[in-house]
């Protein structure tokens, strides 16, 4: 049975601009969910509705087999956690893992005890002293986390808790972050704008667009098997090409027809085939000769390190980019192509 269910939760701030419309959702116990979309998608607002923050013009909150309606955010067992860490400026590091156990009545020897636990698993120890404006945005960050599970709250909420942080801290917290929501079995919804967070930190993930959810599933299947043009765009996928079902894995495009994966619409189907960036690469034959090759033209190029993108146009000029190791060819020059099957996908015209 899941511990978190939502049920058709809707909210609108102005009459006829709903945020979350008509939204339902179910959180295993132990299970971390990203809720990953656009700023404006609705995240944040699901996170409130969920913790009692804000009210639902309709739907119903269950937690635990338990309708929330009745139940104040203080006591619904869910912890938060927020992109600027609201850390107390007048506090120091235990005092502010603290507060929330003293808030609830617990003994010194408990808040002793726990405050110490809390620094050593966000990898902290000997920091109980440290004034907050001293710390590094990654060090408030580990103690806002701290503060956060002090109280072992069932449900973790994180709304952007990496926001602040520049790429290369984000890259080692937000490993840290499923170690640590792992190591406790906590269960956790995640909102956060950046995908490659969701993949790294997520069980499932529910991408959101205008106040819906377009698709929940594992990181691995939003990002081979994206649902929607939607998905596709949001998750940077630029190859997304109008087509016409041939027959079973086969579909034709303007600038070729091509053997594609799990075609399962009937013949003269319109479509939009995905190709994704890394599922082409340039063969040495002078010609197309069928099998998914294509003759291209080179129109830019960008070196991106253990890559390079390459922007190719086809002779109906239709322009594609991929990323291909090593040397790209020169600008203006002729190439041959090869699509491989295994890097597309059929989504909705």
């Amino acid at each position: 049975m899941p511990l978190l269910v939502v049920k058709s939760l809707s909210k609108a701030y102005v009459p006829g601009q709903t945020v979350v419309d008509n939204v339902s959702l179910a959180v295993d116990e132990g299970e971390i969910v990203c809720l990953l979309g656009p700023s404006g998608c609705g995240k944040t607002t699901l996170l409130r509705l969920i913790t009692g923050l804000e009210l639902p013009d309709s739907g119903d909150v269950w937690f635990d087999g338990r309708d929330m309606a009745p139940v104040p955010p203080h006591e619904r067992e869910i912890g938060m956690m927020f992109q600027d860490f609201a850390l107390f400026p007048h506090k120091n590091v235990a005092e502010n893992i603290a507060f929330g156990l003293k808030m609830h009545g617990r003994s010194s020897e408990e808040i002793q005890r726990r405050v110490g636990e809390m620094l050593d698993l966000v990898e902290l120890p000997g920091f109980d002293q440290r004034d907050v404006s001293s710390l590094s945005g990654g060090e408030k960050q580990r103690v806002a986390l701290a503060r956060s599970l002090a109280l072992e709250p069932r449900l973790l909420m994180l709304d952007e808790p990496l926001g602040a942080l520049d790429r290369a801290l984000r890259e080692r917290l937000m490993l840290d972050l499923r170690r640590i929501l792992r190591q406790l079995g906590v269960t956790a919804i995640y909102v956060t704008h950046d995908q490659t967070e969701a993949y790294a930190v997520a069980d499932r993930i529910a991408l959101m667009n205008e106040g819906h959810i377009e698709q929940l599933d594992t990181p691995q299947n939003v990002y081979y098997r994206p649902a929607t043009k939607f998905a596709a765009r949001f998750l940077g996928f630029r190859n997304l090409v109008p087509a016409t079902v041939l027959g079973p894995n086969e579909v034709r495009t303007v600038f070729a027809d091509l053997e594609v994966v799990d075609t399962l619409q009937p013949p003269d189907t319109q479509v939009t085939l995905l190709i994704r960036p890394d599922g082409a690469q340039i063969v040495e034959t002078a010609e197309p000769s069928g099998d998914n090759r294509i003759a291209v033209t080179i129109r830019e190029t960008s070196f991106r390190g253990k890559y390079s993108q390459v922007w190719v146009e086809t002779g109906d000029g239709e322009s594609l980019v991929f990323e291909m190791p090593g040397s790209p060819p020169p600008l203006g020059s002729s190439a041959v192509i090869f699509i491989d099957p295994q890097a597309t996908n059929i989504l909705p015209a």
